[in-house]
């Protein structure tokens, strides 16, 4: 089980924030970690471009807080391999620089995080720990799962029994 630190932001990128808007869980972030879940513009601006284009819905992270970088985090942002988005590259630049949790399931953000030594977690571990802390019980996180995979989430587990245990 990863221990998050306490009291620093949790970063969610796009590929987090997509999976729990398209199956209206938006609030689960919010109650496993209140007032610490945020993003960043970037991803904010890759959340929207989807909007646009009808793949996701916009009322879903209005009130999601955005976190600005630094000069010096956008210096190191701009180090990182273009294979990753922006919006990647901005959470693992503040994520690294603040010592705070990254939230993602794109597999070249998670291998960057992990060589910066930077926490990270994903759909299935925010699941996980939703069921752990008695958020939801784990046949309703199931169902989640299932409908994420339905709507396009490339998931490399499709029940989470083995995470919960």
């Amino acid at each position: 089980m990863v221990k998050y630190p306490l009291s620093k932001p949790i970063l969610l990128d796009n590929t987090v924030l997509s999976n729990l808007a398209l199956v209206g869980q938006m609030g689960l972030v919010f109650h496993l970690w209140p007032d610490r879940v945020c993003m960043t513009r970037a991803v904010r601006g890759e959340y929207q471009r989807a909007v646009q284009e009808g793949l996701l819905p916009a009322y879903a992270w209005s009130d999601l807080p955005v976190v600005d970088m630094t000069a010096q985090e956008n210096a190191l942002a701009q180090t990182f391999s273009t294979r990753l988005g922006i919006g990647e590259r901005s959470c693992l630049a503040i994520a690294h620089t603040r010592d705070t949790l990254f939230a993602s399931d794109d597999a070249d953000a998670r291998t960057a995080a992990q060589k910066l030594g930077i926490l990270v977690t994903g759909t299935l571990g925010i699941l996980a720990l939703a069921v752990r802390r008695e958020l939801l019980p784990l046949s309703q996180a199931n169902t989640l799962l299932m409908a994420m995979i339905a709507a396009g989430y490339r998931s490399p587990l499709y029940k989470l029994d083995t995470l919960v245990k």
